[in-house]
Order: C-alpha cells, then structure tokens, then sequence
C-alpha cells in the first residue's frame, strides 16, 4: 500500500490574484507614514517646502487610522494617495536641491 501525501499549500498566490504593490510583506497596505515626514520634514528646512507636503503625512495618517480599524481597502487607497503625494514632494525636493547647487556653484565660476 502506498502512502498517501499531504496536500500542500502553495506559497505562490494564484495568477492575478497577488498582493498589490502597495502591500507590505505580510499583505496589510502600507501607510508612508516615515517617508511622509521625512518629506515635510526636509521640505521645511529646504525653502519652506513642507507645506506642499503635508498632503502626503495627511493621507499617510489616514491611512494608517484605516489600516488600525480594520478598513484595508480605504488603507490601501489613502496609502496610494500618499505615495503619488509623497514621489512628488520628493521630486520637487530633489528639484529644489540641484536648483540652489547650481545656483551657487554658478556664482562661485563666474564671480
């Protein structure tokens, strides 16, 4: 008599049935709560920027109040809004920097 296999679970999740990209490791979304401040942060010691990011930590927060009442799905979209938000304020940060670099270090060549 042969013996009988247990049937495994596969770790592999089903074609088009994945996590989103806006899932953490263990699937609850992700809120960009750090990233989030980190930009306000920097924001405003770079040029008073940190206004423009403050919509990021808003959806970043929201998200965060989803995730612990247990709404994943208005997680997952108020954590997608601080994402956009977030690749913003970060381009516009980085923007910012190369614009005050170039600026001086065009002042110091050709003074």
């Amino acid at each position: 008599m042969k013996p009988r296999q247990a049937e495994a679970a596969s770790p592999l999740p089903a074609p088009g049935r994945g996590a989103t990209p806006a899932a953490g490791p263990d699937g609850q979304p992700r809120d960009y709560v750090v990233w989030s401040l980190l930009n306000v942060l920097v924001g405003y010691g770079i040029a008073y920027l940190g206004c423009l990011c403050l919509p990021a930590l808003v959806f970043s927060i929201k998200a965060r109040d989803c995730k612990v009442l247990g709404d994943l799905e208005g997680a997952r979209q108020h954590g997608a809004r601080a994402r956009v938000w977030n690749i913003v304020c970060s381009l516009l940060l980085v923007l910012t920097v190369v614009a005050i670099v170039t600026a001086i270090a065009a002042n110091i060549i050709f003074t």
